[in-house]
């Protein structure tokens, strides 16, 4: 098994991955980003981001990806492709057990693995999901023109979205379980000045209904009464899970919802390990304090380092 050394490796490549190896790679420091999908993270899935500085006329997710990874691959950022499995924190060195049986190990980690869309776990999510079932409208929106889909969720990016989606559906409903939105009001006076967007308070999913594709959705609103609302399409967006699944939990103090909780430093409960972006326990989980939090990582790590030699 073959097993390479670095003073820091960085895992993800999300906003706070990107910024955390631009810093890493702009220091000059021994480092290594590991990326097991595209470059990006979650803004990958965004259709339009409006409020990074910098950017008055605003960019697509995607745009912003491609530049924050050009940034730092001109300071020679030093990435690599790769799925880690799991990893060993308790001791010196750091090591990280790859899906190829290779091994790495560091003197400091950055977790940056993000987070990924929280299902709604109802009958029929999971047998229709690729059918009409989805979690992206910026990825799926194209293949509802003239037709009726609805949105899950209140937060800014079920609302979000429900714009987007008026630039292809006929008709977007909104559905959620509370009586007003969560969303940040700019957000809100976008939607409700949609003539696209209809709104449906205080109810819940309890299903999704078809056999080769979408058909319908079970509701249930909260003074207990039932109804079905006929459309072609649903986009649930609920919220975020945490990509843990190679973390050593337990060590780390993961809270209730599985995240990592962090000093203000980035430091987690493992001395040398730090964590960024949205795999962080805290309430925001934007675009900017990720990025914010992989540079602060960066600084953790180089202060953890220099006292470790």
């Amino acid at each position: 098994m073959a097993s390479d050394h670095y003073k820091l490796i960085i895992l993800g490549a999300g906003p706070a991955g990107l910024t955390a190896g631009l810093y890493a790679a702009r220091a000059r420091m021994d480092h290594l980003l590991i990326e097991k999908g595209a470059e990006g993270g979650q803004i990958l899935l965004t259709d339009w981001i409006d409020n990074y500085p910098g950017f008055p006329e605003g960019l697509s997710g995607f745009d912003l990806a491609e530049k924050m990874a050009a940034h730092a691959k001109r300071f020679d950022l030093n990435s690599m492709f790769g799925n880690v499995l799991s990893m060993d924190l308790s001791g010196k060195p750091l090591r990280l057990e790859l899906e190829d049986s290779n091994a790495l190990t560091c003197d400091s980690l950055i977790i940056c693995t993000g987070a990924h869309p929280r299902p709604l776990n109802i009958p029929g999510e999971k047998e229709l999901t690729g059918k009409g079932v989805s979690y992206c409208a910026t990825c799926d929106a194209p293949f509802y023109r003239n037709q009726h889909v609805a949105v899950i969720g209140g937060g800014n990016t079920a609302v979000q979205e429900a714009s987007h989606l008026t630039k292809f559906a006929d008709k977007v409903t909104l559905i959620h379980r509370r009586d007003e939105l969560r969303a940040t009001k700019i957000l809100q006076e976008k939607a409700f000045a949609n003539p696209k967007i209809e709104f449906i308070w205080d109810t819940t999913t309890t299903a999704v209904t078809g056999t080769e594709g979408v058909e319908g959705l079970e509701l249930l609103n909260k003074n207990g009464d039932k109804s079905t609302l006929q459309v072609e399409g649903v986009f649930i967006l609920v919220g975020v899970l945490p990509n843990n699944e190679m973390l050593p939990l337990e060590l780390l103090k993961a809270d209730s919802g599985g995240f990592i909780p962090t000093d203000l430093e980035t430091r987690t409960a493992v001395e040398g390990v730090m964590a960024a972006g949205d795999i962080r326990s805290k309430e925001v989980r934007q675009v900017i304090n990720a990025a914010g939090e992989g540079a602060t990582a960066v600084l953790a790590a180089e202060n953890y380092l220099v006292n470790l030699s």
